[in-house]
């Protein structure tokens, strides 16, 4: 069964294919919402949300993007609305990663080989939220400032300002790291 049929019997309220096109993404949309919040229960409960959503808003789905892309943008949509709601911090990311995605902006943007992926997981954590959200969106889920305006309802320019300002305050958090100090 092709990916476009799935999405068309979804649209007419097939619960097998629903079903079929939850079981397809439910992994991976998941491990997108852990990312951001702490709790496995509350990543659960987001990606259930973001398939309710999605699957009410079906109609809206123009085939533009990937559906998988569509969906990941719902699922961290919800987690940072309840993000919000909560005030939580944005956590524990799994064993991502991290990469500059624009590296014209930015070139100096290195770490010390001495700092692990926990140390950054734990600087990352101890950024304000504006810019916690940012650099989570730029460097580790890989969207672009028009998405991540889009998403955060900013600016082009306060992404790009936040952006800046998240990296140079993770670094700060980062550089007495490399120098043997730790958390």
């Amino acid at each position: 069964m092709f990916q476009v049929d799935i999405i068309e019997q979804c649209k007419q309220n097939n619960r097998k294919a629903q079903l079929q096109l939850y079981n397809q993404y439910c992994n991976g949309m998941y491990i997108v919402a852990k990312r951001f919040l702490k709790d496995a229960d509350d990543a659960e409960d987001v990606v259930q949300e973001a398939f309710i959503k999605a699957f009410s808003k079906l109609d809206q789905y123009k085939a533009e993007v990937t559906f998988g892309a569509w969906l990941k943008r719902i699922v961290v949509n919800k987690s940072i609305d309840f993000l919000k709601s909560r005030k939580q911090h944005l956590v524990d990311l799994e064993d991502v990663h991290l990469k500059v995605v624009d590296t014209t902006e930015d070139d100096k943007w290195l770490v010390d080989d001495a700092i692990t992926l926990n140390d950054v997981k734990s600087a990352i954590g101890k950024l304000p939220d504006k810019y916690q959200y940012v650099v989570m969106l730029y460097l580790i889920e890989g969207y672009d400032h028009q998405e991540i305006s889009e998403i955060l309802n900013i600016s082009e320019v306060a992404s790009r300002t936040q952006l800046s300002r998240g990296k140079v305050k993770l670094q700060e958090l980062l550089t007495p790291l490399s120098h043997g100090a730790r958390y």
